[in-house]
């Protein structure tokens, strides 16, 4: 078996529906995946039920969006039973996603201020089928300005360094790692090396259950320093493309880009199944 553990479909920043990406990773050949939503699992139901009519194994998953240090971490669940859609994580997808409302709101209106670059709050919501994130604000700005690719858009215009950026309200890793714990998931540290250096290495050293060691953007130095840190804490290792769906996307992989097979994958099921 091959697994492929992280991927976004458009219930948060990806563009296409669970139905494309669970087809797609039929097509890649995989027997096992995760969709990982940022903040949400309210589609993860129907994406079962559509994982279990194309005869493959979906764990349900998520990606919270925490913070360590005052830098962004990303947190990885991956439910064991059903907490996946208990009260309590359905409030909290709520409550992030009437957040991130009021945030796009702001940057749209900071977009006008310091670049005079003007979209309304109905052109995003043309490209945002449920959590909104940075990606449908610049798919929105691209639609308006075509002459600006995605990349430019991140890298001038809404980046985590420019004036138009406001962080998503996030609770503390720590916090973060609790959370999913309380609600039967097994919890692993997303892209270790995209974590600022601030707080890269104290977050290393926080209670995860594993670590992504397998990532479109960690090098061959940065796969081998997470696989021995795993081996040193006893920590499953996981593998995930992060993939958006997004055309000429250089941040993330494709489906299928990163797997975990072997000795690797049994042991993150048999943790996960514990």
């Amino acid at each position: 078996m091959t697994a492929d553990f992280h991927m976004h479909t458009q219930a948060s920043d990806g563009r296409l529906t669970y139905q494309d990406v669970i087809d797609e990773v039929k097509a890649q050949g995989l027997e096992v995946f995760a969709i990982t939503d940022h903040d949400t699992t309210v589609d993860t139901a129907k994406q079962l039920a559509y994982a279990k009519k194309r005869g493959l194994k979906m764990i349900p998953g998520i990606e919270l969006s925490t913070e360590h240090l005052g830098k962004s971490v990303h947190v990885l669940g991956y439910f064991k039973g059903e907490g996946y859609q208990s009260p309590g994580m359905l409030a909290y997808a709520k409550e992030l996603k009437e957040k991130r409302e009021r945030r796009a709101k702001a940057m749209i209106k900071r977009l006008k201020e310091y670049h005079d670059i003007s979209i309304t709050y109905d052109d995003l919501l043309r490209h945002a089928n449920g959590v909104i994130a940075r990606p449908h604000l610049a798919k929105a700005i691209n639609e308006r300005y075509p002459k600006l690719t995605h990349d430019e858009i991140f890298d001038t215009l809404i980046g985590n360094d420019s004036k138009v950026y406001i962080p998503t309200a996030k609770m503390s890793t720590e916090e973060g790692i609790a959370f999913l714990k309380s609600h039967g998931a097994m919890v692993i540290l997303a892209h270790p090396r995209l974590i600022h250096k601030k707080a890269h290495d104290a977050v290393l050293e926080l209670p995860f259950d594993g670590i992504e060691v397998y990532y479109p953007r960690h090098d061959d130095t940065h796969r081998e320093r997470y696989l021995n840190h795993a081996k040193a804490k006893g920590w499953v290792i996981s593998a995930g493309s992060d993939y958006h769906g997004i055309p000429g996307d250089t941040k993330h992989g494709h489906i299928g880009d990163e797997r975990l097979s072997g000795e690797a994958l049994e042991h993150f099921l048999s943790v996960l199944n514990a």
